[in-house]
């Protein structure tokens, strides 16, 4: 009895410990700080402080599926939405549930759909390419949910030939962060970095609305997991290793699709006749519908499959695992199909949940500060004359404490970096000129900026 007891002890210990040892579990941004979601509001640069928690508050395992509660709201400052979009992000009371043994779907492929199709690390929604428009062939006009339009026939979840996608067309209402709320719900369909840190800068909402995003593109390194899909395969960033096995050296890992060319909207990329959408123009570009885009099967490593994917393996999964990107092209613009679709590669289980209804552990992170190396934080613009940014090159799932001295070791003034955020910022307009030093606390090291 004695020995029996002992076996089932180690059993369910060992099962324990495989499970601790799953990314899908460890990696979750858990809010143990109290931070709290911001807000600007048009006009006004200043953030408003919210009292609703952001990122992640818990999560819970079986050995079957974790369990992600979740506000939705980043650490990151949301808005302002530049479109009239009235809504803010708001608390969305959300458990997720995520199978921690995700299967390949070998039957009928599962599209994507309109609303939640994956989670990123801090408990925001991921969306496909859809913003819920399509083209009427009917009345040759757009339809949809959005102010001034008309319903689309068959409501919600109809199928349509030529759907809008969001990323050009609600680019005015896109933040600084490229997210945006959908009835409270705030969500990213793309990279969620931040526009001011593309090698090329599309929109401009940065340049009063200030903010950052997730993560940090670096191409000189793997990208981090930054979410996972409603199959439960994981999603990481813009940059990876060039080859499935993890050789190769770090690339940007490209999508498979590709803008058509046509001037006409009036058959698929497979050859099927569909109603007409409108002609290529400068109103409806190329692209501003999915099916304005081809998937080209390529034989280079570095490009994924019709879901945006590849097996592939990463930091995470030595032994590798099937991974969705998060896609950029040259100029590190988000492209199509952005993050995961448009089908699922895996069987999707994943969904909300009111509650929780089978025996589940609790998970507790035991890391402590990351220690930084100098190339892995950066001060800028040096020299500085109004400000001084200080940025972290990667995830931040823990916040830092930034410390301005003078040249005589004086601490000036104090700021934070908060976990799921990127940056932090000080005002050096009140500051005499000379040299000044960073340090991040908890750190070695200092870096000098001049003031002048």
């Amino acid at each position: 009895m004695k020995k029996t007891n002992l076996l089932f002890l180690l059993i369910v210990c060992g099962q324990q410990a495989m499970a601790q040892l799953n990314p899908a579990i460890e990696h979750w941004m858990i809010n143990s700080s109290g931070i709290t979601g911001r807000h600007y509001i048009q006009g006004n640069s200043t953030p408003i402080n919210e009292t609703t928690l952001a990122n992640v508050q818990s999560v819970q395992y079986s050995n079957n599926w974790v369990y992600v509660t979740a506000t939705g709201v980043p650490s990151y400052i949301t808005g302002p939405f530049m479109d009239g979009n009235p809504s803010l992000a708001t608390n969305q009371n959300a458990i997720f549930k995520m199978p921690l043994n995700p299967t390949q779907n070998t039957g009928t492929l599962t599209n994507t759909t309109g609303g939640n199709i994956g989670i990123f690390i801090n408990g925001v929604a991921l969306f496909d390419y859809r913003d819920g428009v399509a083209w009427n062939s009917n009345t040759n006009s757009l339809c949809g949910g959005l102010p001034g339009m008309s319903p689309c026939p068959g409501g919600p979840g109809a199928s349509f030939s030529w759907n809008r996608d969001a990323i050009p067309a609600e680019k005015a209402g896109f933040d600084c962060s490229k997210g945006h709320p959908a009835m409270g719900n705030y969500h990213h369909h793309q990279n969620p970095s931040a526009f001011k840190l593309d090698l090329t800068v599309i929109s401009n909402v940065c340049d009063l609305y200030d903010a950052d995003g997730l993560y940090v593109i670096d191409s000189m390194v793997h990208s981090p997991l930054i979410g996972y899909a409603y199959d439960g395969f994981p999603i990481y960033g813009a940059y990876g290793f060039k080859n499935a096995d993890g050789t190769g050296g770090i690339t940007r890992i490209k999508s498979g699709y590709q803008l058509r060319n046509i001037t006409t909207r009036a058959v698929w990329a497979d050859g099927t006749n569909v109603p007409d959408g409108p002609n290529v123009s400068t109103t409806y570009p190329l692209g501003y519908f999915r099916e304005d885009y081809e998937f080209i099967n390529h034989a280079q490593a570095d490009y994924l499959d019709v879901h945006n994917g590849r097996f592939c393996v990463t930091p995470e999964y030595p032994n590798g695992i099937y991974c969705y990107f998060a896609t950029v092209d040259e100029e590190w613009n988000s492209a199509y199909p952005y993050v995961v679709g448009p089908t699922f590669y895996g069987v999707k289980t994943a969904a909300k949940v009111t509650s929780i209804s089978e025996t589940v552990t609790s998970y507790t992170s035991s890391a402590g500060i990351t220690e930084l190396t100098e190339n892995e934080w950066t001060v800028y613009p040096n020299p500085s004359n109004d400000i001084i940014m200080v940025q972290v090159s990667n995830l931040t799932n823990q916040t830092y404490s930034v410390e301005l001295y003078d040249a005589l070791g004086k601490q000036i003034q104090t700021q934070q970096i908060v976990q799921g955020s990127t940056i932090a910022y000080f005002n050096a307009d009140t500051l005499y000129k000379g040299v000044y030093y960073v340090k991040l606390k908890g750190q070695n090291g200092s870096k000098k900026i001049v003031i002048k």
